[in-house]
């Protein structure tokens, strides 16, 4: 039966499973709009900017492990929506992005909004094409989620020329994407054990994407029959229940000074997943370029990944489901010298959870440890946490305890913005679990709009923008570098509360841990019985900007290491 080839697109989509698509409105796409309209099997969201839909779709692939798919118009469209994209590549998360193109008649001349996606997006996705023509459509689809999904996940972008959406052709559909990953061999298993056994002091370092429940299960299983403790790099803390006590703490940004020294003492090394890339090995520091001093055996779902940096002395290439589950049936270690040490990095975390942030004098009258402390107590174990980038973000990843897999949605990317974006997918995802964002005030309002969203479609998610009136992380490296000469990091911002209340959310404002306590209560039941968004705006003291350090602090040391 003869078809558009936008009706084509969409039921390719139905086919590849697709139950949720995130979009700005355009032109460009109008037909793609049209077919939509009769597809009852898929949600569209629309979203106030392109960032918000790629972003969303990101935040969708992580929670639901299934590629998270977004729709933006040509030109200023596509490039608001490359931050989610550059986001999705850098993560690991499978993504489609179709953006809609000027037309065949139009191509080549610079028409309008007119851009070569092929040359845009080739650094930064998996995969770019343009459909030429309609009757392949089932083909390029099943082929974008075929690379999406398989070795290491990532974006694939394919532009929709505008009349070609709108040809009528007859062509069968395609069948539904096999997401291919590799496993390790019984030869790499052994060797694997083999080193385990001559360990004495071996750290399991857990990252990347791909987990599942069931590996993260397994990967647990086989950390606690051999006694290993367990650390999780870099914004995937939720890999393993922060409450179990394998659980040693995060390697990433602001890492326990006592932890990283036990990367550095490890003499073998069991990284399951991560990329070690800057941000895991304290800027490529912990482990030696490149061949690390401790004996590394290196797992990833991308082989081009393995030996590109680091050379391990076992290098796997495996799927993080196939490797747990070998992991899990391996005979484990008997009576291993490691043991006590298990115990003794569970208390050096404890200690550093408990440890308090600095400050220069006697505590702030809003300490945000004890927000954190008071969150946690006030939210289930399931709770997910979102945020950006910033040193806001610290303070989430150093005092809350993750309590399992997929309730952390991070961009290890370091993007601004992420975190508003990432909370309302995962509210529409899973309206039954309590969501909270971590929000600074420059990175809130990058895309503090979707709070719109958020209101449309009744996702209860709770925000927490964190003020101090500055870009908090580069005036941070600003008073290290040059100490005293501020200039473009402060920030004159509205009111946070009243800008949530204009979008028919919950919003206050608090000065001190009394106040939050007191709001707290009333935005959690906002979010649940109103289904719609709260916001608390932490109004906090500028001169506490980490947990580890005050400008006042940085100002004078930097000052004082001046010739």
């Amino acid at each position: 039966m003869s078809r558009t080839a936008a009706r084509i697109l969409v039921d390719q989509l139905l086919v590849q499973g697709v139950d949720h698509i995130f979009c700005v409105p355009g032109e460009s796409y109008l037909a793609v709009l049209d077919a939509l309209y009769d597809a009852p099997g898929i949600r569209l969201i629309v979203n106030r900017h392109e960032s918000g839909s790629t972003f969303m779709a990101d935040a969708y692939a992580k929670l639901t492990g299934r590629p998270g798919v977004a729709f933006v118009t040509r030109g200023p469209g596509a490039t608001n929506a490359s931050i989610g994209v550059h986001t999705a590549f850098q993560d690991s998360s499978p993504l489609l992005l179709f953006i809609g193109q000027v037309g065949s008649d139009f191509a080549e001349r610079e028409a309008f909004q007119e851009i070569d996606y092929r040359r845009m997006y080739g650094q930064m996705a998996k995969w770019v094409a343009q459909i030429d023509r309609a009757d392949r459509i089932p083909e390029f689809v099943a082929h974008a989620f075929q690379v999406a999904t398989s070795g290491r996940p990532g974006p694939v972008v394919l532009a929709l020329p505008e009349d070609m959406l709108e040809q009528s052709v007859e062509v069968a559909d395609a069948l539904r994407h096999q997401p291919v990953q590799s496993a390790p061999s019984d030869a790499q298993i052994a060797a694997l054990r083999e080193l385990l056994a001559k360990a004495r002091a071996p750290l399991l370092l857990l990252g990347g994407s791909g987990w599942t429940p069931a590996a993260c299960d397994d990967i647990r299983r086989f950390a606690q029959a051999n006694h290993l403790p367990v650390a999780c790099v870099f914004r995937r803390q939720d890999l393993l229940d922060n409450r179990h006590p394998n659980y040693v703490g995060d390697v990433g940004i602001a890492i326990n000074p006592k932890l990283a020294q036990r990367v550095r003492d490890a003499d073998l090394l069991l990284a399951v997943g991560p990329r070690l890339g800057e941000m895991t090995t304290g800027g490529y520091s912990l482990l030696a370029v490149p061949r690390p001093r401790q004996a590394l055996v290196h797992v990833h779902q991308g082989a081009e990944e393995l030996g590109r940096v680091y050379q391990a002395q076992l290098m796997i290439a495996s799927g993080m489901p196939q490797i747990a589950a070998r992991l899990a049936a391996m005979a484990p270690i008997a009576s291993p010298p490691w043991a006590g040490t298990v115990r003794e990095a569970r208390a050096e975390y404890e200690a550093w959870q408990a440890s308090a942030p600095a400050y220069a004098g006697s505590p702030p009258r809003l300490d945000l440890r004890q927000v954190v402390r008071s969150l946690q107590e006030a939210t289930p174990a399931d709770t997910v946490v979102t945020n950006g980038a910033g040193n806001f973000a610290t303070w989430a990843h150093r005092y809350w305890r993750y309590g399992g897999f997929r309730t952390q949605l991070a961009p290890t990317a370091g993007s601004m913005g992420y975190g508003v974006p990432a909370g309302v997918s995962a509210k529409l995802l899973a309206p039954e679990r309590t969501v909270v964002t971590f929000a600074g005030d420059g990175d809130f309002l990058m895309t503090g709009q979707e709070l719109a969203t958020a209101a449309m479609y009744r996702a209860g998610v709770l925000v927490l923008v964190f003020n101090n009136g500055m870009y908090g992380t580069i005036r941070m490296h600003q008073e290290r570098h040059h100490p005293a000469r501020v200039i473009g990091t402060e920030l004159a911002n509205p009111r946070f509360d009243l800008l949530a209340q204009s979008f028919g959310g919950f919003g206050c404002a608090v000065e001190t841990n009394a106040q939050f306590d007191a709001a707290l209560p009333k935005a959690l039941a906002y979010t649940r019985e109103q289904r719609l968004p709260a916001l608390i705006e932490l109004r906090i003291d500028p001169e506490v900007i980490s947990p580890s350090a005050t400008l006042g602090t940085l100002r004078g040391n930097a000052q004082t290491n001046e010739p």
